[in-house]
């Protein structure tokens, strides 16, 4: 069959190659920075690969992307809202900019944002199978409306887009009239440890689904 075409962003997201290697997923990868295929590296390596099957200069690569080459993509989250809006270029009052976050999501037919529920601070393990929050995060990600808008939910719904948004403890997906919460981690009470800590109310869906938390017992920092 078709072979699918995944981009993969900086951050979490970064993670993704090793973990689908690992469960021996088949998949075309690729990188803003013109790499396609090969052991993707993570991290302060981000970008770069060894044996790559192909090397493109940055404006062929986007051209690839512009016209339509992505099944897939999985990003970073700064922020995001009860609209499905996602803010990655304005960041504590500070202007970071987009980066070719805006070109990537205009024209995946798919968008998984990867992200922490919370930011600073935030510690999680888990035991048993279950996530255990250590240590809540002091600054919120899913807020009221995000400090700029990098990726339109609307937009997204009018293009008929398949977005997911994927946290540590809950998935939600961008429903037909709002954003949708699908899935919790095992170990996560829906109420106290994701709607109660959220700025915006989401659907909950009528079967909620659970998902067993990847770890090793560590503290994770968020």
């Amino acid at each position: 069959g078709r072979v699918v075409s995944v981009n993969f962003g900086f951050g979490i997201p970064g993670g993704i190659p090793a973990l689908a290697q690992r469960a021996g997923v088949t998949y075309w990868g690729s990188v803003e920075q013109g790499l396609h295929n090969g052991l993707l590296f993570d991290g302060p390596m981000f970008g770069a690969a060894r044996d790559p099957d192909a090397i493109l200069p940055s404006v062929e690569q986007f051209d690839f992307y512009s016209g339509g080459g992505i099944d897939t993509a999985f990003l970073g989250m700064g922020e995001m809202d009860g609209a499905g809006n996602v803010n990655v270029s304005m960041m504590g009052g500070t202007l970071v900019g987009p980066g070719g976050f805006v070109d990537i999501t205009q024209t995946a037919r798919k968008v998984v944002f990867c992200g922490a529920f919370e930011a600073k601070g935030l510690a999680v393990a888990v035991v048993d199978g279950r996530l255990r929050i250590e240590r809540a995060g002091a600054v919120p990600k899913l807020v009221e409306a995000v400090a700029q808008v990098t990726f339109s939910g609307n937009e997204a719904r009018r293009q008929g887009q398949e977005v997911l948004y994927v946290t540590e403890r809950a998935v939600f997906r961008l429903g037909a009239r709002a954003v949708e919460l699908v899935e919790v981690a095992a170990g996560i009470d829906v109420e106290r440890d994701v709607l109660a800590r959220m700025r915006f109310r989401p659907e909950v869906a009528a079967t909620l689904g659970r998902f067993r938390p990847a770890g090793d017992g560590a503290p994770s920092p968020g």
